[in-house]
């Protein structure tokens, strides 16, 4: 393997390409930058923490017995040797008078001991010198043989052992042509059956033995050493706190600044850079195999499921397509669009405004109409199921390929890690230190409700205030609709009178973005701080409820205009002569001529864009490179200028603390989920919202890639058998689309009542006289005082005006009433949401109950498993009874032996014996031996021959 690998390592190092952080200088063996000073021992984990000293003098260290040095240890002189080789130099000394803060005190002794349990549990440690009057302090950690060994046993980490026989027949001949086909887009990873991919599903694991290992320090991956090495600093217990604490609970009290492990300057680094983290790479699959090696499983998930959703974004966007299309060919042939056009028609509408606005002619509108059937026509309703189905198929097809992934990454049988969460441990911590709450059964300590229970009201409270803070800030912008239309509409320019509607939507819709950008960071805030006042025990449901909290703020404000200009806009603002104002003297919006859907649809369009352009990756780029700026100019200022750092002698651990610290998969899966809600929510007003999805999200997976590989420290590993609660949201999501999707389709659009007119009223069973049909008279000597047109530029002999809605005509006896149109139109509606829920729940129920969870080549590959792995047992059985069959036929000779040689003296004569002994009267009975404990049961015939058969197994 290794042979195989060197020809890439030497192309890729001796290769001109820069990466974008700088991670490797060339002056230097990467190899060395992430080991001790030894060059030996490997930096497992790196712990930082900011130092300050008062005053220094070079010595032995034996002449300042009494002083401690600033990074927390003593300096004992001979009883500790330098591991570093540094004997014979003078040793700088640092005599700390006192501490310029109680604090420092504090933490220099939380360090001591946190580093000397480190060192108990096995771990080897090494520090920096301090030669600044302050700085920071790097301390590397290794682990050795021992640990990891002794940890990779206790937490049962498994390693291939046998291959397993490779598929023959028309099925590995498919998969084998399927491979071709896909080589060109296949990342060029060498020898990927080592890296741990899909082809490592044809080996056997085993649990973890530390016997008869060849190569030791190559053994464990970098990802294992520094995921079995966090574990010892995430948890140990305190004897100063008295309970138990670990690396994060110190660095939110400030005894550490940070703790992460190296980047790996090596093949493995390069390689993602190359083939995973290049925008050149778009149109390649990912190395999920070499990223989940690399950065843990929890983030290899988190890359996989995002591929899977961009490649199903596939036939969605095709299909999207192709509907808007339709939609553009038949705008022409469109009998509704072709009335609100014809000016024969002379449909005289009815003012949009009191006093300032004038009577005006429905074919005014014609371009609203023309642009509302691109997306209001009977293809939507088609691409509406075709995406619940959809959903329903993309979730169920990520339920197949994480069982997959779980199969080949050996994380089936995988027990969740339980850590306890800071909050809980400073909580715990502040209950033990005034009042000991112990568990009357268990003897455990343990939180109360009393405790948790101010969390509770205010997480209540204050989450329906940020609900109320969203609702005022969409009920702000309608303000700013009404005003500004009211305003424009006074204008004498008619320029600006013929464009009121699309300038107040479109500059709506970009204030409603920013409302949105902004509130979406403080509601992130609001939601960490929320959940730390709950006191989740874990740390896994420190992070579920954060999500959910999070997700249900940024939900509501993301999605709460969209809501309104679906469901609530024109619903409320009455009918000429019984407007419903707001303030008393602006008229509540209205719907366009053609519909609310295109409203919809722009809306729709501008925050999806706006939202993926601006936070996704504008946000995603800028923000890390303006916080890596301010931090850099931060430490130069506090740096002493008489110091000078060398840049070329910068390790590595110096260069991954310059970068940005890793925060956590949640904002990455945020805002993947918002973007699903925008794709399948409302996806009957804007099919091209798929597409939109699909090169966002080509660009976004390289961008995450660049980000996590160049800009971010490298994570911890973690390991993670899904996608946790996401899948739920996702479920819940994929639900709750089909009921908004048939109201969208009910209310919103003009399908329903299209229907209902072309077969129930049209007297020739087509469109024609449909817009007539929607149009409800109105008598203008009805309007009320102070709200008639001041100047009508159509004459003064308009009698009656039309305006969009189904209602009594005046000279009816009940003039201005609801009419039977209506109360049709509305059943029909109602009766199609009940059809369309229905319908397609039950052919979303029907595509995952066809589909299987578990794929057929892995149940197959699990069967083959069980088999070898009763082979395995019935093997050591037989062994073992091997063993104990050839003891007992060694006795058994023995034994024989004895009985000839009482016999030859027992016919010996009787004067032959000595005096006073008497010979043997029968021969000695045969001795017992214990049987030995095997792993399964089985019988056991005794026989004198030690050929004949005595095993007789029982089933495993």
């Amino acid at each position: 393997r290794n042979d195989a690998l060197r020809p890439w390592v030497h192309c890729i190092l001796l290769s001109p390409v820069q990466v974008a952080n700088n991670m490797m200088d060339m002056d230097q063996d990467p190899r060395k930058r992430l080991c001790f000073a030894d060059g030996r021992r490997k930096v497992d984990y790196v712990l930082v923490y900011h130092y300050r000293k008062r005053s220094s003098v070079r010595g032995s260290p034996s002449q300042h017995r009494l002083s401690i040095i600033s990074n927390g240890s003593y300096p004992l002189g001979v009883e500790e040797k330098d591991q570093e080789g540094r004997k014979d130099e003078p040793a700088e000394v640092v005599v700390d008078v006192g501490p310029p803060d109680p604090a420092d005190g504090e933490k220099i002794m939380i360090r001591e001991e946190f580093e000397g349990n480190l060192k108990d549990a096995g771990l080897e440690i090494e520090h920096d010198k301090e030669n600044k009057a302050h700085g920071h302090a790097f301390i590397r950690l290794h682990a050795p043989w021992q640990v990891l060994s002794r940890e990779a046993e206790f937490l049962k980490i498994k390693v291939p052992t046998k291959k397993l026989r490779e598929e023959k027949g028309l099925a590995a001949t498919m998969n084998e042509v399927w491979r071709k086909l896909n080589q060109p887009f296949q990342p060029k990873v060498p020898h990927q059956e080592n890296l741990g991919n899909s082809r490592m599903s044809h080996c056997y694991f085993w649990p973890f033995c530390r016997y008869n290992i060849k190569s030791k320090d190559t053994f464990f991956d970098n990802a294992t050493r520094s995921r079995i090495v966090s574990l010892y600093c995430f948890a140990h217990e305190s004897a100063l706190f008295f309970c138990l604490t670990g690396i994060t609970t110190l660095i939110a009290n400030g005894v550490y600044d940070s703790a992460f492990p190296l980047h790996d300057v090596s093949f493995f680094f390069f390689l993602l850079h190359d083939e995973w983290a290049r925008y050149g790479a778009f149109y390649k699959y990912q190395p999920v195999d070499l990223i989940r090696k690399y950065f843990g499983e929890k983030i290899g998930l988190y890359f996989a499921w995002l591929g899977v959703y961009t490649q199903l974004l596939i036939p969605a966007s095709v299909v999207g397509i192709i509907v808007f299309f339709y939609g553009w060919a038949t705008v022409e042939t469109n009998i509704p669009s072709q009335e609100m056009c014809d000016e024969d028609q002379n449909f005289t509408m009815c003012p949009l405004c009191d006093r300032a606005c004038d009577y005006w002619h429905l074919s005014t509108a014609c371009g609203t109409a023309r642009a509302s059937h691109l997306f209001d026509n009977p293809a939507t309703v088609f691409f509406a199921i075709f995406m619940s189905l959809w959903a329903a198929m993309f979730l169920e097809h990520w339920k197949r390929r994480q069982i997959s992934l779980n199969y080949s990454w050996d994380l089936t049988g995988m027990e969740e890690e339980e850590v306890h969460s800071h909050t809980y441990i400073v909580t715990l911590c502040y209950s033990l230190l005034t009042s000991v709450c112990l568990d009357s059964c268990t003897g455990h300590e343990k939180l109360t409700w009393r405790d948790r229970l101010p969390g509770y009201l205010i997480n209540i409270s204050s989450i329906l205030f940020m609900f109320g803070v969203t609702c005022s800030a969409v009920f702000s912008v309608i303000i700013y609709r009404i005003t500004i239309s009211a305003l424009m509409a006074m204008s004498s320019d008619p320029e600006v009178k013929s464009n009121v509607r699309v300038t107040v939507t479109a500059t709506a819709v970009i204030i409603n973005l920013v409302v949105i950008l902004i509130l979406d960071e403080i509601y992130g805030m609001v939601a960490a701080w929320l959940t730390e006042l709950e006191i989740p025990k874990t740390e896994t449901n420190f992070e579920e409820r954060l999500i959910l909290k999070a997700f249900l703020l940024k939900f509501m404000n993301a999605y709460a205009p969209i809501f309104y200009v679906a469901f609530f806009k024109g619903r409320f603002a009455g009918r000429p002569g019984d407007y419903v104002y707001v303030f008393n003297d602006y008229r509540m919006e209205e719907c366009a001529p053609g519909g609310c859907l295109i409203e919809l649809c722009i809306q729709l369009s501008i925050i999806m864009l706006g939202k993926q352009l601006i936070q996704n990756n504008v946000f995603e780029i800028g923000i890390p490179k303006l916080k890596k700026l301010c931090r850099t100019l931060k430490d130069k200022e506090r740096a002493p200028k008489e110091i000078v750092e060398q840049p070329g002698r910068r390790q590595q651990w110096h260069l991954d603390y310059d970068l940005e610290p890793f925060d956590g998969l949640t904002p990455e899966y945020m805002e993947m989920i918002i973007q699903f809600g925008f794709v399948s929510l409302f996806v009957a007003s804007f099919p091209l919202a798929p597409l939109f999805a699909l090169l966002n999200n080509v660009i976004e997976i390289r961008l995450d890639a660049k980000k996590f590989v160049t800009e971010l420290r490298r994570p911890d590993a973690i390991r993670a058998k899904d996608i946790g609660i996401w899948y739920n949201i996702l479920s819940g999501l994929g639900k709750f689309s089909v009921i908004i999707n048939a109201f969208v389709i009910s209310f919103t659009s003009d399908f329903i009542p299209r229907l209902v007119y072309q077969y129930m009223y049209s007297e020739t069973g087509t469109m024609h006289g449909f817009i007539n049909h929607t149009l409800s008279y109105f008598n203008v000597s009805n309007f009320k005082p102070g709200t008639v047109p001041s100047i009508s530029s159509l004459g003064k002999d308009i009698t009656f005006c039309r305006y969009k809605d189904y209602r009594e005509p005046p000279w009816s006896t009940e003039p201005y009433q609801f009419s039977k149109q209506y109360w049709s139109v509305l059943a029909a509606r109602l009766g199609f949401v009940i059809l369309f829920q229905n319908l397609v729940i039950t052919m979303s129920m029907l595509v995952a109950w066809v589909i299987p969870d578990v794929p057929k080549n892995i149940s197959e590959k699990l069967k083959k498993e069980k088999t070898l792995l009763v082979d395995v047992f019935l093997n050591e059985e037989k062994e073992k009874l091997q063993l104990i069959q050839s003891l007992f036929s060694r006795d058994l000779t023995q034994e024989q032996q004895e009985e000839l040689k009482v016999s030859d003296q027992t016919s010996l004569p009787l004067q032959q014996t000595q005096p006073g002994q008497l010979p043997p009267t029968s021969s000695p009975a045969p001795r017992t031996r214990p049987r030995a404990a095997s792993f399964s049961q089985f019988t056991r015939q005794m026989s004198m021959s030690p050929r004949s058969d005595i095993t007789q197994h029982t089933a495993v």
